[in-house]
C-alpha cells in the first residue's frame, strides 16, 4: 500500500475510533501533502511524502525547542504527539555503522577528495537515506570526513 493510501486509512480510523490528537496530526499531514501537490502541480510519490514528513517533523522539532523555552508544557505535549504519531510513517533509522559504512560508499563512488565534492557526495546518498537519517548530521559526518 502507498503511503498516501496508508495516511488516508489511518486518518478514517482515527475518526472511527474518535483520537482526535491522531487525527489532527493526520490532518496536518495529508493537508501539507496536499499543498506540495497543489504548488509543484504533481501527484507526490512516497519519497515525496516522505519528504513531506520529514519537514514536519523538524519544524515540530523546532516548535518543541521553542516552546520548552517559553515553559509552554502543554504545547511541547501536543507537538511531541504530533511526532509520534508522524514516526509511524518514518522509515526505520539506520544504524550508526550502516550510516558510516554508506557514507564511505558513497566517497568511494563519486570520487570525493575535498568539502568542494560534498554537494555531489550528499546528492548520491539522499535518495538512500531519506526518512532514516537526518541529512545535517550526515552533512557534519561528510565534512569531518573530508576536512
Amino acid at each position: 500500500m502507498a503511503l498516501k493510501e496508508q495516511i488516508a486509512e489511518d486518518m478514517k480510523a482515527a475518526m472511527r475510533a474518535k483520537d482526535v490528537s491522531r487525527l489532527e496530526a493526520i490532518r496536518m499531514l495529508r493537508a501539507a501533502i496536499q499543498r506540495r501537490e497543489v504548488d509543484e502541480r504533481v501527484a507526490l510519490d512516497d519519497a515525496g511524502v516522505l519528504s513531506v514528513i520529514e519537514k514536519l517533523v523538524r519544524q515540530g522539532q523546532e516548535s518543541i525547542a521553542q516552546f520548552q523555552a517559553a515553559g509552554r508544557a502543554e504545547l511541547v505535549a501536543k507537538e511531541e504527539a504530533a511526532l509520534a504519531v508522524f514516526a509511524a510513517y518514518r522509515p526505520e533509522p539506520l544504524a550508526p555503522e550502516a550510516l558510516s559504512a554508506l557514507i564511505e560508499e558513497a566517497l568511494q563512488r563519486t570520487g570525493a577528495q575535498s568539502v568542494r565534492d560534498m554537494g555531489k557526495v550528499m546528492a548520491d546518498l539522499k535518495p538512500k537515506l531519506q526518512g532514516r537519517a537526518d541529512m545535517a548530521t550526515v552533512s557534519a559526518r561528510i565534512k569531518e570526513r573530508l576536512a
